[in-house]
């Protein structure tokens, strides 16, 4: 499955600019205050349980304490108004702060591997790791999967890349917490290799997940379309408002979280420029009402009705 297929649901409930801050500030918020515990709690222990992998998993809660803060941030600028610069508003802002997430986790992920692989270069030297750090882990493992499913519900309810993306992190820490718990037990069983093994996996996981979202977002600040069924749902709404007979050449462009489109419909030729408008304006209305669309640009395309005879229209 990809990325962007987690937003899922063609036609949402409509939100507000501030709602989508006010959602998106919340359950950031509630992030910052367990990243916060967690960080402090697993790189404090980690040291003195000696623990390689407790301390890996520390950091990469760390890491998303800033990525938290990158998420306030874009959220705060992108729910700007469109200004004389910025025509279609600050929308991308939330893009922008995507793709930073997704270098953070790479980075992270990169600096992770290489400690691990240092560590690994002399094996001798691993020590046996306290209980009390198993303990952690667990406490993490559970904490991060609770924090994942607040958050994926808190972006997909707005549609926000960004927020899943967050929600995301928060599910990889989750992931890494129960690597490092059966490293921690492998090390605890006489096989203190498992321990910066766990580290090393665990980098893996974040540089792989940190190269996914960063390519993601990328290819949203290249204008991607939204996928099919988006565009569907798009051109059923064009063709359900009264006086549109058709829609084609139906274009999409990611701006954030939202979409400008594009679209050609078919009016009927008899009917008069003003009455043509009418229909595209209604028309573009219902599709701003229904989708998380900020613009749609209409051109109107005379239609010709089969049942009549068009020969009085076409003489010169």
């Amino acid at each position: 499955m990809k990325f962007n297929d987690l937003l899922d649901d063609p036609e949402d409930t409509a939100f507000t600019q501030e709602q989508r801050a006010a959602i998106a500030a919340r359950s950031t918020w509630v992030s910052v205050i367990v990243n916060v515990l967690m960080s402090a709690a697993q790189i404090t222990i980690g040291i003195f349980a000696k623990s390689q992998g407790l301390i890996a998993d520390g950091i990469h809660s760390l890491s998303d304490l800033v990525a938290d803060f990158v998420v306030l941030f874009a959220s705060h600028h992108g729910q700007k108004q469109a200004d004389a610069e910025h025509p279609y508003g600050h929308q991308r802002f939330e893009t922008a702060a995507s793709l930073a997430l997704g270098l953070i986790l790479l980075a992270v992920g990169v600096g992770m591997l290489w400690s691990a692989v240092q560590k690994l270069q002399s094996p001798a030297s691993i020590p046996q790791v306290h209980v009390i750090a198993l303990w952690v882990a667990g406490i993490a493992l559970i904490a991060k999967e609770l924090l994942f499913r607040y958050m994926l519900a808190a972006g997909k309810s707005v549609k926000s890349s960004m927020l899943v993306a967050n929600a995301w992190h928060a599910r990889s820490d989750a992931a890494s917490s129960l690597v490092v718990g059966l490293g921690i037990i492998g090390n605890m069983a006489g096989y203190p290799i498992l321990d910066p093994i766990a580290a090393l996996i665990v980098g893996f996981m974040v540089a792989r997940m940190g190269w996914e979202f960063g390519w993601d977002a990328m290819h949203d600040l290249m204008d991607r379309a939204v996928d099919d069924q988006e565009v569907e749902a798009i051109r059923q709404t064009l063709l359900n408002t009264p006086g549109v007979s058709g829609a084609h050449d139906i274009r999409t462009r990611k701006m954030g979280d939202m979409i400008v489109v594009d679209a050609h419909i078919e009016v009927d030729a008899t009917l008069s420029v003003e009455e043509g408008h009418n229909i595209a304006v209604n028309a573009r209305l219902r599709v701003l009402q229904h989708h998380r669309v900020l613009n749609l640009m209409a051109h109107v395309d005379p239609w010709m009705r089969p049942d009549l005879d068009h020969s009085a229209n076409t003489k010169s």
